[in-house]
């Protein structure tokens, strides 16, 4: 989300950063060319009009003029108006009620409702360690109830057994019954959706609303319908009365101007983005973190957080015990390339790290190819238990074997043994460091050449 924005943010203010001063015309100048990159990037025209006149405000005072750096004052303008206008804090789906905690889910249909009612009740019970229940609402779509009863056991979440023929609001009702009888902190309700917005949907949403008296009433919008989706907030907000926003399709929306509009339209705080169609792929809102990716500045707290996360403490140790007794093999490698796909890939990864823009635009020329990870595992999978212990026993037969048995190359089975080679050069390296070496540099030595790995070029 927000590539093109970033690229077009990310040139106008190196130009700005690099000069020693900066008159009022320069700032204009740079402001005219924020607000089409804005436009473009399918923000609402008043949230437009209103961010350009609060940057241009302080941006053209004293207080960048005499600035020793006045383009990265303005840049750091920018930056806490955007954090402004997303919402200043993250704010968390409210749990502050006696349970079990109803929370209700609307939206329109084909906006990734259902799927991203699993993902909050598994986000609930991993990270709050809360007992949730789920249950469709959804009468009128042909097999609603059972695709969320699918899903709920998938993320072994319980669903409300479903009751063919009853209304909305009664399995609502039944819903927060059951609950109560059976010790359920939170009760996820999954509304109704149409095509589009009209006075049945709202009416029943409505009565929904009033029975289960929700904690939260979020609205699930798709980024990918940018301005619509903006104009679906202002009316359910008015219709119904939104406590909070979930973007789904975050991953596929380059713009991202339904996120900058959103907040600032209906004044619902975005609280999480649904980042992948897998059900643990959904993340907390940050403005101040959006705001360091759009400028460029990075979000190594998010990537910290997302390595934390994938990062399995036991094979942690494991990994270290062998490099501190100088062995890394193929084994260790496969493992370090999972917990790197696990994170979200290359591009999601260097989407976060300050100073992307160039490491981007370098990525698109090269040509990077994003499966290069699956191969590179598709390569180890096909060696045999002793060729994965011991690297070096991999010649011309068995390389022509690996690659046949993967899909791959010959030459491809020779990079990989390479980036091997050059990863356990770097792993002896860290193991003089000791274990605060491992943790400065175990991922980098998983990086493809380039990307902060050793050696050069990109891998294709």
């Amino acid at each position: 989300m927000f590539d093109s924005l970033q690229d077009r943010l990310g040139k106008v203010f190196q130009g700005l950063t690099r000069r020693a001063s900066l008159s009022e015309g320069d700032v204009t100048a740079a402001l005219r060319e924020v607000r089409v990159a804005l436009l473009e990037a399918d923000v609402a025209l008043p949230v437009v009009k209103d961010f350009v006149e609060r940057v241009r405000e302080k941006a053209v005072g004293q207080e960048v003029l005499r600035s020793v750096t006045p383009g990265q004052m303005v840049v750091k303008i920018v930056n806490d108006q955007l954090v402004e206008m997303l919402g200043k804090e993250a704010e968390p789906v409210n749990l502050a009620a006696t349970p079990p905690v109803p929370i209700l889910l609307v939206g329109l249909q084909g906006s990734g409702k259902t799927t991203s009612c699993a993902k909050i009740a598994l986000r609930l019970r991993e990270r709050e360690k809360k007992k949730v229940l789920m249950a469709s609402l959804d009468v009128r779509r042909p097999a609603a109830q059972e695709q969320l009863k699918v899903l709920g056991e998938q993320a072994a979440i319980a669903t409300l057994p479903i009751v063919p023929g009853e209304p909305p609001v009664a399995i609502a009702k039944r819903a927060l019954q059951s609950g109560a009888l059976e010790g359920y902190d939170v009760i996820l309700l999954d509304t109704a959706g149409r095509l589009a917005i009209d006075e049945a949907l709202m009416a029943e949403v409505a009565a929904v609303r009033d029975a289960a008296k929700p904690a939260e009433t979020l609205l699930v919008a798709d980024a990918m319908t940018g301005q619509d989706a903006v104009n679906v907030a202002e009316t359910f907000h008015a219709k119904v009365g939104l406590t909070g926003i979930v973007l789904t399709r975050v991953d596929g929306d380059a713009r991202g101007g339904a996120a900058l509009s959103m907040r600032a339209v209906t004044g619902c705080p975005i609280k999480l983005l649904g980042t992948g169609e897998k059900l643990d792929a959904l993340e907390a809102f940050h403005p101040d973190r959006i705001a360091g990716r759009i400028l460029g500045m990075g979000d190594v707290v998010s990537l910290v957080e997302k390595a934390a996360e994938t990062i399995e403490q036991e094979d942690a140790e494991k990994l270290l015990k062998k490099i501190e007794k100088g062995r890394f093999d193929m084994n260790d490698m496969a493992q370090q390339i999972r917990q790197m796909t696990k994170m979200g890939g290359l591009q999601q990864m260097l989407s976060m790290l300050p100073g992307v823009p160039n490491v981007q635009d370098q990525l698109k020329k090269a040509n990077v190819d994003e499966k290069v990870l699956t191969r590179q595992l598709a390569m180890i999978d096909s060696m045999t238990a002793e060729e994965r212990r011991r690297p070096e026993l991999i010649k011309a037969s068995r390389r022509q074997r690996i690659a046949k048995g993967s899909g791959t190359t010959v030459q491809d089975v020779n990079k990989l043994l390479k980036q091997h080679l050059q990863a356990s050069k770097m792993m002896k390296r860290v193991q003089k460091l000791g274990k605060k070496g491992l943790a400065r540099g175990g991922m980098q030595g998983m990086l493809p050449p380039g990307m902060g790995g050793p050696g050069g070029g990109f891998p294709r």
